[in-house]
């Protein structure tokens, strides 16, 4: 019978790998991760500090996997916190397939950029430049934006994007796919995220506390799932709390008269509700624990390492 009917064709050849995205804070990583994978795995605002944790997000192309490693924005650190994620950029651009450095084309490229592009030439790995958010500016500051991306002299290509409106992205994803390795996928086709239920629910919470507060309040506010309780197929209670370090934070959190927390919550619950595909009630408490970016046992348990 199988002479009959030929040689069987030969399986096509998968490619998967990780992908670590490294930049300065605020250039858009978050938004490319989530382009690129087609579905909301990393959340987005314009505060610095956003991403905490190297978030992965699975993405595939054809007969390729592209697993792609969100990580916290390079800085100077200054507290515990901010050290732990230093440590994890560098543990991920050390063991990663590709780095694909993300540069903001807006605020031009600055001596972070140069620090950052230093240490990648040092990178077992091949490196990719992305130049991000070209929708916000015109074509002069464009030519200039890319002109200084290739004076980084970087080993890899340098390519023009716009993560928030999807162009470029394909090409860039295109490239990335042919430095993959070859092998079998990393994770289930399926996967979109590595994170657990829990810690990306809390962080679509989080996501709205930051688009609503300024100053110190975003980087003071951590928040936790305590307990999600499925009630019936069509509807879940979540019970979530948000960690401030001092009483006047809370109070701006809370806003008079509760408006703050109601209009956090309400937006919060809505994103719940698409994450979740179903009805959702959100009990939302603010907690005062001061000092808790200083807290090594407490930054274990929240699983910023």
């Amino acid at each position: 019978m199988s002479d009959a009917l030929g040689p069987a064709a030969p399986a096509a050849t998968t490619r998967a790998g990780f992908v670590a995205l490294a930049g300065r804070p605020n250039v858009g990583k978050s938004t490319l991760v989530n382009a690129i994978v087609g579905a909301k795995v990393a959340i987005v605002s314009d505060k610095p500090q956003t991403t905490r944790r190297a978030i992965r997000g699975v993405a595939m192309r054809d007969h390729a996997q592209l697993v792609l490693t969100d990580l916290p924005g390079v800085q100077k650190p200054l507290d515990a916190l901010t050290a732990r994620m230093q440590r994890r950029v560098e543990q991920e651009l050390s063991e990663t397939d590709v780095a694909l450095f993300v540069v903001n084309a807006e605020q031009g490229v600055g001596p972070g950029d140069r620090w950052i592009a230093d240490l990648l030439r040092r990178a077992p790995c091949p490196v990719v430049c992305a130049v991000n958010k070209l929708d916000r500016i015109d074509k002069g500051r464009t030519v200039v934006a890319l002109q200084d991306a290739a004076e980084l002299d970087l080993p890899g290509d340098v390519f023009p994007v716009s993560a928030r409106k999807g162009t470029g992205v394909e090409a860039l994803v295109e490239h990335l796919v042919s430095l993959l390795p070859q092998g079998p996928f990393l994770f289930p086709p399926e996967e979109r995220s590595d994170l657990p239920q829990h810690v990306h629910l809390a962080e679509l919470v989080r996501e709205q506390v930051l688009r609503r507060t300024f100053q110190e309040v975003p980087h003071a506010v951590e928040v936790v799932i305590d307990e999600v309780d499925d009630l019936r197929d069509d509807l879940a209670v979540v019970r979530a709390r948000a960690w401030v370090e001092t009483e006047s934070q809370k109070g701006i959190l809370i806003g008079s008269g509760g408006k703050m927390i109601k209009t956090i919550g309400t937006a919060a619950r809505r994103e719940l509700e698409r994450e979740l595909g179903r009805k959702v009630h959100l009990e939302l408490s603010v907690r005062v624990r001061r000092g808790w970016r200083a807290d090594d046992a407490l930054l274990d348990r929240l699983g910023i390492d």
